[in-house]
C-alpha cells in the first residue's frame, strides 16, 4: 500500500531553518510521478507550497515561500526533501506530503492520489 510519512518538523525561532522529509514507500518511487508539499495553518485552509516532477526538472513554489524554501529529492532514498530558510511566524503550519501519479507540476490538491499525515512546523521566538 502506497504510503508517505513525512519527518522533520519542530519548534524553531524566526530566522531560523528547518528540513522537512518525506519518505514514499509502498510502490516503486517512479509510480510517484510529480511529489510535492501543503500546508494547512490554524484556522486557513490547506494551501501550496512546492512541487517537484518526476525527473527533477521542474519546480514550482508559492509565492510566499520563494526564494525561502526549495525542494529536492533523492531517486535512491524515495525522498522528497523541503528545506525552509529564513522562517517566519507566517510559517507556522502543519506540513503535508503530497503525490501524484501523473507526472508534471501542480498547485493544487486537485488530482492527488496519496497524502501523508504531516508534521507540525512552529515559528515561534
Amino acid at each position: 500500500q502506497a504510503q508517505l510519512v513525512e519527518s522533520g518538523g519542530g519548534l524553531v525561532h524566526p530566522g531560523g531553518s528547518l528540513s522537512l522529509f518525506c519518505a514514499a514507500s509502498g510502490r516503486a518511487f517512479s509510480n510517484y510521478g510529480s511529489m510535492g508539499w501543503f500546508r494547512q495553518a490554524p484556522g486557513k485552509e490547506r494551501e501550496f507550497v512546492a512541487v517537484i516532477n518526476w525527473s527533477r526538472s521542474m519546480m514550482k513554489y508559492a509565492e510566499s515561500v520563494k526564494g525561502r524554501f526549495t525542494i529536492y529529492k533523492t531517486y535512491a532514498a524515495n525522498t522528497v526533501y523541503l528545506q525552509m530558510n529564513s522562517l517566519g511566524p507566517e510559517d507556522t503550519a502543519v506540513y503535508y506530503c503530497a503525490a501524484r501519479s501523473v507526472d508534471g507540476i501542480f498547485d493544487s490538491d486537485d488530482g492527488i492520489n496519496y497524502w501523508g499525515k504531516g508534521t507540525p512546523v512552529t515559528v515561534s521566538s
